[in-house]
Order: structure tokens, then C-alpha cells, then sequence
């Protein structure tokens, strides 16, 4: 079999065919699995037997973990209730209470508040630092330093991180590693191969694709993610079989989405690039020949009435989340970065102009004309 993402994507996963061919991997909607005797009960805990309870492993969650982590080149992966449990799990798998963190400052708000008011809670600390000059960070790490944390593609302002300057300064230190790579996808970027030891997505977003899902699947060395394994099933984050199937059949669409949704975000943002209502664009731009992932964010002029703004768009709709096949859009100040300290939004850009966009499949023309008559309808 080749080895191209497109290919691989729909055929790199084994299918829990048992004794009936079905084409694709029933749902295996069961709270728990039976056994004949007690010395087959007894089997499972000796290691042969495969499913007891689905909190502890089911078929269709453990594809969706297999997927994810084959696509990204990692030796294991597991599934879990949301993104965010993943990162939990991730953080716990490396570091316990006395223990520090060293994380991006421009995280995700949720990410931001997991770190700061949650795991703190339990005796673990996190200083947040700007990545940008990874010499910064270096000052930063502390005898008890055990785990760096980012993004390769930022949220809401869409920096792109420099992942393999941040492995080596984590190898100097020996530290582990962790970033969120959502926003780009196995697609754009595969930073278990550039040597980050976990490799975590919200799900929910392109990995399912079609905003009807809440999942997340973390990836990358196999003790990690043993380790993590073991903290969804004690904590209860587990995804529900049905969730991870419905995820598994929107994974099998991502190479499809991601080349139509990347290509219509880099047409959109060399759009506004030029609008003289419109201070500023931020996206990864000249990353890839059909752009590099499908988020564009823009800070609009102060002479642009915000709520006009987003009442002009029309079929582009609000949404607290992103990545479906539909154009939507956000408000960082209010919804992903509302839990952040007012000066650490100010300090990042994030202000009542910015404008996060999700991308979708619909027409570049039609999505580039929405915002535009969007923007001169609400001109002050």
C-alpha cells in the first residue's frame, strides 16, 4: 500500500471485522462485554482478552486513537472525551504535584485555564512565556520544569511555532514535550517525526469535521500514552463509542476538507490583506502551495462597528467553536479567550477587533463577498 496521506487516511486502519466482513467498523454501542465462564473472565486480566467495559476500551475508541496516531506517525494513540480531556490527560501522563510547567502564552483560553486555576489547584505550577524567542524560554525552566506545552499553529492569532527549536531546547533540559495540533492537522504538520513526544488534537474540530461530534485524541510515545490511558479511564473521561465512530467516519473526509478549507482561507486572507478596513490579517502565509490550514484571523479598523459587523454577515454564522464544513466565525475577547486576565489579552493583540474565521468548503467567491459587503455595511 502507498504511503500518501490521501490513501492512507482510509485504509491504514484494521477494522474490527470479528466474524462478520462488515465494510466498515460496526458500532459498538455497549456499555460492557460478556464472557462465558469465569476462566475467561479471568483471561482478560491476565492480558487475553481485549474488552471488559467500555470506559476501560471499546472497538470503536480504540480506531479512533489507532487513526489519529497513524496519520501522525506516532506508535500509539488514544481517544477521550474532548480536546480538552486529551490535554489533560497529556499533562498528567508527565508531570504530578510539585511539578512545572512551561507553556506558550498565546495558548487556547481553555488550555490556559486548565494550567492555571485547575492543575494548580493540585500542586502543579505553570508559567507562561512567549515562545517567539525560545531563548526566553530557557530562562524559565526550574529544577522541577518537566513538560513544555504549545501550539504549532496558535489560537486565535495563528503563529506558527518553531517545533523543532522547541525539541532541542526540551532535549538540552530534558524535558517532555506536548503541543496541540489542531489547527493544522496531521495534514499540514506531523510533529511526532520532528521529535515531540505527545501530539494532542481536539477532535471535535477537523479530525470529525463536521461539528456534530465532541472528541479528542492524543498521541505519541507509547509509556505516554499508557500513562494517559490510564488517566481517562480512572477520571471517566472516555469518548462513547458512538462519538468515536461518528469521528472515525468524518476522519476518513479530512484530506478533502483540509485542501478545500486551506485553499479558501489563503484566497479570503489575500482578500482582506488588501481591504483598507481591515489592519491587519494574520495567517500563515507561503506555508504550503494550497495554504496552510483553515483559520484566518483579522483585527478590523476601529472605523468598523464590531456588532454591525458580525449582524451583516448573513449565512456566515457566530459559533464558540470551529472547523466545520460551514464558514463560521468568532469573537476571541468574549468566547475562547474570555478566561484570560484583561492584560494578558492586551498584551497578546487579542482586542474587540479581532475576528477569528473558520474556513469552510462553500465557494471562495461567495465566502470572500460575504465579509467584504459585511465590512462596508457597518462602516461607522
Amino acid at each position: 500500500m502507498g504511503k500518501r496521506f490521501e490513501t492512507e487516511i482510509l485504509h491504514g486502519v484494521k477494522k474490527n471485522h470479528q466474524k462478520i466482513a462488515s465494510k466498515v467498523t460496526p458500532i459498538y454501542q455497549t456499555s460492557a462485554f460478556t464472557f462465558k465462564d469465569l476462566d475467561e473472565l479471568e483471561g482478560y486480566y491476565q492480558g487475553n482478552g481485549q474488552y471488559l467495559y467500555s470506559r476501560v476500551g471499546n472497538p470503536n475508541t480504540d480506531e479512533l486513537g489507532e487513526a489519529v496516531a497513524r496519520l501522525e506517525e506516532a506508535p500509539a494513540g488514544v481517544a477521550s472525551s474532548s480536546g480538552m480531556s486529551a490535554i489533560m490527560a497529556g499533562v498528567l501522563a508527565v508531570v504530578r504535584s510539585g511539578d512545572h510547567i512551561i507553556a506558550a502564552d498565546d495558548l487556547y483560553g481553555g488550555s490556559f485555564q486548565m494550567l492555571k486555576a485547575e492543575l494548580n489547584e493540585f500542586g502543579i505550577e505553570t508559567s507562561f512565556v512567549s515562545f517567539q524567542n525560545l531563548a526566553d524560554v530557557e530562562k524559565e525552566i526550574k529544577e522541577n520544569t518537566k513538560l513544555l506545552y504549545t501550539e504549532s499553529i496558535t489560537n486565535p492569532l495563528l503563529r506558527v511555532e518553531d517545533l523543532e527549536g522547541v525539541v532541542q531546547l526540551a532535549r538540552k533540559h530534558q524535558l517532555n514535550t506536548l503541543v496541540d495540533n489542531t489547527f493544522a492537522t496531521p495534514f499540514h504538520c506531523k510533529p511526532y517525526p520532528m521529535g515531540l513526544d505527545l501530539v494532542v488534537h481536539s477532535a471535535t474540530k477537523y479530525i470529525g469535521g463536521h461539528s456534530d461530534v465532541t472528541a479528542g485524541v492524543l498521541t505519541g510515545r507509547t509509556d505516554l500514552i499508557d500513562r494517559a490511558r490510564a488517566k481517562i479511564v480512572n477520571l471517566g473521561t472516555n469518548v462513547s463509542p458512538f462519538e468515536a465512530w461518528l469521528t472515525c467516519r468524518g476522519l476518513k473526509t479530512l484530506a478533502l476538507r483540509m485542501k478545500a478549507q486551506s485553499s479558501n482561507a489563503q484566497k479570503l486572507a489575500e482578500a482582506l490583506k488588501n481591504n483598507r478596513f481591515v489592519e491587519k490579517v494574520y495567517y500563515p502565509f507561503d506555508r504550503a502551495q494550497d495554504g496552510f490550514g483553515a483559520m484566518v484571523t483579522i483585527e478590523l479598523s476601529k472605523a468598523v462597528d464590531i456588532n454591525q459587523f458580525f449582524r451583516k454577515l448573513s449565512w456566515i454564522k457566530i459559533a464558540p467553536t470551529l472547523a466545520g464544513v460551514e464558514t463560521t466565525v468568532s469573537h476571541p475577547l468574549v468566547t475562547s479567550h474570555r478566561a484570560l486576565p484583561p492584560e494578558a489579552r492586551e498584551a497578546l493583540g487579542i482586542t474587540k477587533e479581532v475576528v477569528r474565521i473558520s474556513v469552510g468548503i462553500e465557494h471562495a467567491d461567495d465566502i470572500i463577498a460575504q465579509f467584504i459587503q459585511a465590512i462596508e455595511k457597518s462602516i461607522l
